[in-house]
């Protein structure tokens, strides 16, 4: 058997390509959209895919599942969630595909995937047993246990209402899923775990670094599962508790992944723009140029006018997902090196209308030209005291996670988590807002869209712990309205 784990460092998105050498076929377990990586990587260990499946309808990315549909590859699919959670693209189509339920089996080659069908995280998500019956094997050696079981911790179960807007399902996923467990906790502890995330993942609240576990090792050392072993009761409550606010694309991915993503085919190509091609962009708010650029501070200090803001580092996907709606025309400022790594990130989260790019040297030269520039002003933590009590006008929004604010934050601070701040946009309260995170990377995001949106804004640089560490870090009484 041959078994090799993807790892996407973006989305924190572990796929698998699992083959039999002995019969050259393989199977994609949980692809995303731009199928041509696993292609490659059987082709060179002289494997043909001629299965693909994903564990459940993926709210984080968009599956390849589809993708590989048009291929003519069969495809498998759960067909346990109820009439809501079906995937309503296969039902009924051309497609060479099959559902599956609880107790299914089917083999690739010599190796058998068992389905365990795991509610909780989803209500049609399953996991795979699987055999290596070309190795000798009379009993499974691993569970691919999708979004379910990770290093550390367990699947959400609040996405359906948190980001579907699902009403009424958040504790009641909860309960399935702590049944869900009590299943798991009957397997033998030599079984590995083979998930479907890691750390950095928003599917979950304390996944680990781990590419992969034991449910021995699980069982032990698991706080969510231990939650589960102590009492359906507790676990509901510990399970509910700290989960991060969902991006705003989750919903989407949802959406898309149920009725079926677009056809991707190929990766977009972007037109390469020069400075007169910016001009037409300044300002332009019907589409959406996106500054790429590393250095936040060179962006605060000089941008396209309407420029949205996502550095390219671990969270350029959950950012510009965050503050792009689907369909509108995107514009990267982009060095051209990382330009291709930028459009598999995109069209992952959904944004496929990638219409052009220019490097960061085009813009420079382009404000050296003479033409309009605009700029935020920058500050660091430690001002940020002086400025409140000189500014009366000046108001402080936290764009850190709730679970993140709650415990400590600048007093009378209003809070909106910077994945979720497009959709509450007219909660923003009024006043010249000073935006924070915990180490300006959240902020700088959400500095930019709200100067878009025409908002004063200052952009605080720095660690939070700039503030907590100030002498004097009173602020005193000032009239805020929390968001």
């Amino acid at each position: 058997m041959l078994f090799r784990q993807i790892w996407d460092t973006k989305l924190a998105q572990y796929a698998y390509l699992i083959g039999c050498q002995a019969t050259g076929e393989a199977i994609v377990i949980d692809p995303e959209r731009d199928i041509d990586t696993y292609l490659e990587i059987a082709e060179k260990e002289g494997l043909e895919i001629t299965a693909a499946v994903d564990t459940h309808i993926h709210a984080d990315y968009l599956s390849g599942l589809r993708e590989f549909a048009e291929r003519g590859v069969k495809v498998y699919a759960s067909d346990e969630g109820d009439a809501d959670w079906k995937y309503e693209w296969l039902i009924g189509s051309s497609y060479n595909y099959q559902l599956i339920k609880h107790g299914n089996e089917f083999s690739i080659g010599n190796i058998k995937l068992t389905v365990i069908h795991s509610p909780g995280h989803t209500p049609e998500h399953v996991a795979f047993l699987v055999t290596d019956l070309g190795g000798g094997a009379d009993r499974p050696m691993g569970l691919l246990s999708g979004d379910f079981v990770f290093v550390g911790d367990l699947g959400r179960p609040d996405l359906l209402e948190s980001a579907a807007g699902v009403v009424g399902v958040m504790e009641p996923s909860a309960r399935r899923l702590y049944a869900s467990v009590q299943d798991f906790l009957k397997l033998d502890d030599y079984i590995q775990i083979w998930p479907a995330h890691g750390a950095g993942s928003a599917c979950g609240k304390a996944l680990g670094a781990i590419p992969q576990s034991t449910v021995g090792y699980e069982r032990a050392f698991n706080s969510a599962i231990g939650a589960a072993i102590r009492g359906e009761d507790e676990f509901v409550e510990a399970i509910l508790d700290g989960q991060p606010e969902p991006p705003m694309y989750f919903a989407r991915m949802k959406r898309d992944n149920k009725l079926g993503p677009k056809v991707l085919g190929t990766l977009p190509q972007p037109k390469h723009l020069f400075i007169e091609d910016l001009k037409s962009l300044s300002g332009n708010t019907n589409v959406a140029v996106l500054d790429t650029r590393l250095d936040r501070s060179a962006f605060m200090a000089r941008h396209l006018p309407g420029s949205l803001y996502a550095g390219f580092n671990k969270s350029f996907n959950t950012a510009a997902g965050s503050i792009i709606e689907e369909d509108v025309p995107i514009y990267l400022i982009i060095e051209e090196e990382h330009l291709e790594e930028a459009i598999r990130d995109l069209v992952r989260v959904g944004l496929d209308n990638i219409v052009g790019y220019a490097t960061p040297s085009t813009l420079e030269a382009y404000a050296d030209h003479g033409f309009k520039m605009a700029s935020i002003r920058e500050v660091q933590f430690n001002e940020l005291n002086s400025i409140l009590a000189a500014e009366k006008d000046v108001i402080v929004l936290d764009v850190r996670n709730k679970s993140e604010h709650d415990p400590a934050h600048v007093p009378g601070s209003a809070n909106i988590a910077y994945t979720r701040l497009w959709l509450r946009r007219n909660e923003v309260p009024s006043g010249v807002k000073a935006i924070h995170c915990v180490s300006g990377g959240r902020s700088a995001v959400s500095a930019a869209l709200l100067a878009r949106l025409g908002h004063d804004v200052i952009y605080v640089n720095g660690e939070f712990a700039g503030w907590g560490a100030n002498s004097d870090n009173t602020i005193g009484s000032r009239e805020v309205v929390d968001a």
